[in-house]
């Protein structure tokens, strides 16, 4: 299994990733070759934004890349 640590990427790609909402795609292309499509799927019964919501921005963006990572490691 491979894993990617968002906390290791660029921020601009990072924040892309992490801003994906459920059943968005994202291509990863390569020379025009399309190399791998990721889809976004429901991983948590409630609604993201209810919980963010609640928590200071540092904590929020904490959260998110958290919930990021448990669905590359479902998918993976």
């Amino acid at each position: 299994m491979k894993q990617i640590d968002l906390d290791d990427l660029p921020p601009k790609l990072a924040q892309i990733l992490a801003g994906l909402r459920e059943g968005e795609a994202l291509d990863l292309v390569q020379h025009g070759a399309l190399l791998a499509r990721l889809t976004v799927q429901a991983s948590a019964p409630q609604e993201p934004g209810e919980i963010l919501s609640e928590l200071p921005p540092e904590e929020r963006m904490n959260e998110v890349l958290s919930q990021f990572n448990a669905m590359i490691h479902d998918e993976f």
